[in-house]
């Protein structure tokens, strides 16, 4: 029996639409429903549909060629672990197609939806986003082979730092310092998942739940340092204001900063600052921050893709990176007039 390969006009059949929806639903998105863009995907898959611009690239075996998506241009962070993903796969001969997305705060793109399936990378890194379970599941059963970097998964290996450790690192060296009276400076949130700044958050809160008489006031800003400056303008301008503060990462640390030197508060005299990343803007500032290994994850990131590009099979594993506080000009010990009694 001679197999026929299903074109367009089979998927659109298929789907009960138009060639063009098909179409967008592959290279817009964004213009059909969530609803149509699931159905023709799952045609798509169910032929085994292949557009014609990828059957070349389908058809060898391996293209030396890894994707990477993250929100380069929401964080500088994700810049850092792009160098270590450039580094390694320079160094083992695969080329980097990246690709931008939104802020680690929204829910994933549909880049997801059609990027793997089409063939043009052999395998992909995902940072800083957490799949859902039907991508996840789609990009399983079509044998995508995919690395999570700093997020979560149940399905594919994951490596990361521990972001409720963060929060807890950061508030026992502020409790340490003598700090009781703090405040949380956190990315808004725009999605219904448990994002990064939930549990970086609800680390902090745990730690300082060890504590008695400790206090705590959150406010939320968008991911950019005039949104942290202003959210931190109402923090520390009430007469309750805390002795410590700690934020979500470093840009927003440093919007803090810049609301502190608005209001004539001294740091780290009248006011303690902690972030957390440790990229260059924490060195600029001398801003205390809680380390994270960016380029040594995107590091580990390609060797762990490219061992399972040669094993397939292999154990999903989860792999934690080491954190600590790189201590600066930003904390200091409580004044005793500022002290809250415990």
């Amino acid at each position: 029996m001679t197999s026929v390969t299903p074109t367009i006009y089979d998927v659109a059949q298929a789907a009960g639409v138009s060639i063009s929806t098909v179409s967008n639903a592959l290279n817009r998105p964004d213009r059909v429903s969530e609803e149509t863009r699931a159905r023709v995907l799952e045609c798509i898959d169910r032929l085994g549909f292949v557009p014609k611009s990828q059957a070349t690239n389908l058809a060898r075996k391996q293209m030396r060629r890894i994707g990477v998506i993250a929100p380069f241009t929401s964080y500088v962070s994700y810049m850092t672990r792009l160098a270590g993903v450039l580094a390694e796969a320079r160094a083992a001969g695969f080329e980097v197609a990246t690709f931008d997305s939104e802020s680690a705060a929204t829910s994933m793109t549909p880049i997801l939806d059609s990027l793997p399936i089409k063939g043009q990378v052999d395998g992909l890194i995902v940072m800083g986003f957490t799949l859902d379970s039907t991508i996840e599941d789609r990009l399983k059963d079509r044998g995508v082979p995919l690395v999570v970097v700093d997020a979560i998964s149940t399905r594919f290996p994951v490596i990361t730092c521990d972001d409720e450790q963060s929060g807890r690192v950061g508030a026992a060296h502020l409790l340490d310092l003598g700090h009781r009276s703090f405040g949380y400076v956190r990315e808004r949130q725009r999605g219904s998942y448990e994002s990064q700044a939930d549990r970086r958050l609800s680390g902090f809160t745990a730690e300082l739940d060890k504590t008695p008489g400790t206090q705590l006031r959150v406010v939320e800003c968008d991911p950019t340092f005039e949104s942290a400056r202003a959210a931190a303008h109402s923090l520390i301008s009430s007469d309750d204001r805390p002795t410590a503060v700690m934020a979500h990462f470093d840009e927003l640390a440093v919007g803090v900063l810049k609301a502190a030197a608005d209001l004539g508060v001294r740091i780290p005299d009248e006011l303690s600052v902690i972030g957390v990343d440790d990229g260059p803007v924490a060195e600029a500032t001398d801003l205390t921050t809680v380390r994270q290994p960016f380029s040594e994850s995107g590091v580990e990131a390609v060797r762990l893709l490219i061992s399972r590009l040669d094993r397939p099979s292999s154990e999903r594993t989860v792999t934690f990176l080491d954190l600590r506080v790189v201590e600066r000009g930003t904390t200091a010990p409580v004044e005793p007039a500022n002290s809250v009694e415990g």
